[in-house]
């Protein structure tokens, strides 16, 4: 289904011993474009119950294309799968197949069937409906792609994820707890004495740890609570959100709020499309409040085991607050690592680099801020500070932004090549109608149409979208290369989102660099590696010397897999693949999904990823604990 690419052009570099799938071509357009959509889809969907309740799985597989996708979010199987072709269909269901119903969701006109565009650009239609999807466990939804082919309607993709367990429905709206027990109960505890008990586990025991209280680990224990399975967080910091909060200053989220929702308690809707990163920080401390969710800070783990024959965890933790301190031990069935998408920050081991003499020496993860080196500064210190950032990216950017700002000389030194997009171009193609203000599309309508697209499909949607925004970005593009600044279009040309899927990085959302850059206000090294740390400044491979007050190295971080290694050890690590990028079926390695460990997974990404896939991981999850896979 793909092929290993090595790493050759840095545009095309994908995650180590991931697939570089190929974009999939576009199937012509309908022929009938006075169709009925309800009626075809209903004699599909027919179909498709007559052969699930035989079990007749090649029946099933023959309504789809030769190259069309069943992609399955743990509903008809506990894992995360897709399969393309009727052969690799049939044997994917036969394997196990929970499936028994789906029906036609025409509750409204985004989701009722009807003739419409795939391809952002040009001319290919059939019919989309929603669907929602009855099984052995439980219930979900999803989406149904069809094409005419040679006169018959195919299904060309079709996507079914699991929302909820029979039995352990969410509890809202009707299902909301009560919050009292009314009557004469003498020596009943309030709420804030239950809360208590609750969040110190002074007379029970997680079943889930969870390590880390940004997002991941937030929007993870808001799934599990729902649930009802208990869970614990912890994180060293000292509050939560103080892994935004003590990030360097200028940090701004690059996505909008309509795409940043969490789980069950949206943005309200005076808050600003673009969140500073001390504000956010303030709306996790409230969210973990709001939602009663359990969290240590201050809290690291002093130890770790897992036994194969209790299938549990033995985890002491040393916990602090003020000046008092504990040790406690838990014995958790599950671990989840919830650090960030990334894994240990990857600073260079530079010759020289303990010998620097100037000021500021640090990984991006590290940099205090720029200080005020504004002309009147200047005159007084004698010259400008001058300050290099090593790397190209999203943080190299904000942070070269921040010295500009504040009076400083500074080059950014570009290694290879950077996607980047201006935020007006994502906002209209990469984000898109379906996260927009005011589209009136509930937000998990609009996650379920973004990854019910197999990854074949997505890259091919991606291209065509990124050929729009190169279009709209053109006059900043081509300023940023006279500049000297390298620019491309990510893996088969798929842009920003395929750039972050396959590698996690390589980006840049301009929100207003470029145009330092193109104005030579912030000056770019192109092309050499760093081959040397000087006392004052660095050398570079063509030979060249840059003189430095200050260096940050802008160089990103490893894979998840070294932070696994930093916290629980190498017994755990070495049972583990890398995580990111795709794997020969297009999904996802390692992560909100089996990690190749019994009891430890891995979460991460950017808000709205971890939005819907803390879904389908807490699924997972409690399945497990409750011996259904």
């Amino acid at each position: 289904m793909g092929e290993h690419i090595p790493a050759t052009a840095s545009s095309q570099r994908v995650e180590p011993g991931s697939v570089n799938l190929a974009p999939f071509p576009w199937p012509a357009t309908a022929q009938n474009q006075s169709v009925d959509a309800g009626a075809v889809a209903a004699t599909i969907v027919g179909s498709v119950n007559d052969a699930v309740a035989a079990r007749n799985f090649a029946a099933l597989a023959s309504l789809f294309l030769a190259d069309g996708f069943w992609r399955d979010h743990v509903a008809v199987s506990w894992d995360v799968r897709t399969a393309k072709g009727p052969a690799a269909i049939e044997a994917f269901l036969a394997a196990e197949c929970h499936l028994a119903r789906v029906e036609i969701d025409a509750s409204s006109d985004f989701r009722k069937p009807q003739l419409t565009g795939f391809a952002p650009a040009g001319d290919v239609k059939g019919i989309g409906f929603f669907i929602n999807v009855a099984t052995r466990h439980g219930a979900g939804r999803g989406i149904v792609r069809l094409v005419e082919k040679e006169g018959e309607w195919k299904i060309w993709t079709f996507f079914t994820t699991l929302e909820e367990l029979a039995g352990f429905e969410e509890p809202r709206g009707p299902r909301r707890p009560k919050g009292v027990e009314h009557g004469g109960k003498p020596g009943r505890l309030n709420w804030l004495e239950r809360r208590e008990i609750a969040s110190e586990f002074l007379d029970s025991e997680p079943a889930v740890l969870i390590i880390g209280a940004g997002q991941g680990g937030l929007t993870a224990h808001a799934r599990l609570k729902m649930l009802n399975v208990s869970a614990l967080i912890i994180d060293s910091n000292s509050a939560v959100g103080d892994n935004w909060r003590k990030r360097y200053d200028q940090l701004v989220l690059h996505d909008p709020v309509w795409y940043d929702h969490l789980p069950y308690v949206p943005f309200p809707d005076t808050w600003p499309v673009f969140t500073p990163k001390d504000k956010l920080a303030e709306w996790f401390a409230s969210y973990a409040q709001t939602l009663e969710l359990n969290v240590w800070m201050q809290t690291e783990i002093a130890s770790s085991a897992w036994d194969d024959d209790k299938k549990e965890w033995t985890v002491t933790v040393q916990r602090g607050w003020g000046d008092k301190s504990e040790t406690r031990t838990l014995h958790p069935k599950h671990i989840i690592q919830a650090t960030g998408a990334s894994g240990e920050k990857d600073l260079p081991d530079i010759p020289g680099i303990d010998g620097f003499k100037g000021d500021v020496l640090c990984h991006s993860s590290d940099f205090p801020g720029a200080e005020d080196y504004g002309p009147n500064k200047a005159r007084t210190v004698g010259s400008t500070k001058k300050a290099i950032v090593v790397g190209a990216c999203n943080s190299s950017h904000d942070i070269c932004q921040d010295y500009y700002e504040h009076g400083y000389d500074v080059t950014m030194v570009q290694r290879s090549s950077t996607c980047v997009v201006t935020s007006e171009a994502a906002l209209k193609f990469l984000v898109g109608s379906l996260y927009s203000e005011g589209n009136g599309l509930p937000i998990e309508d609009s996650d379920l149409a973004v990854w019910s697209w197999p990854s074949e499909v997505m890259k091919s949607l991606q291209i065509d979208l990124t050929k729009l925004q190169v279009e709209h970005d053109a006059e900043m593009l081509a300023g940023l290369t006279a500049a000297g600044f390298k620019v491309d279009t990510g893996p088969n040309g798929g842009g920003l989102f395929i750039k972050y899927l396959q590698r996690g990085g390589g980006y840049y959302i301009d929100v207003g660099t470029s145009q330092l850059i193109i104005d030579g206000k912030i000056r770019v090294k192109q092309g050499q590696d760093v081959v040397e740390v000087l006392p004052r400044g660095l050398r570079f491979a063509d030979g060249s010397e840059l003189e430095a007050d200050e260096i940050v190295f802008a160089t990103g971080y490893a894979n998840m897999r070294t932070r696994a290694r930093s916290i629980l050890g190498d017994a755990l690590a070495d049972r583990i693949g890398d995580v990111w990028g795709w794997d020969a079926e297009g999904e996802m390695r390692g992560i909100w999904r089996r990690s190749g460990h019994p009891g430890f997974w891995f979460h991460g990404g950017n808000l709205a990823m971890c939005r819907y896939w803390s879904r389908v991981l807490a699924l997972q999850i409690k399945a497990s604990l409750e011996g259904l896979s």
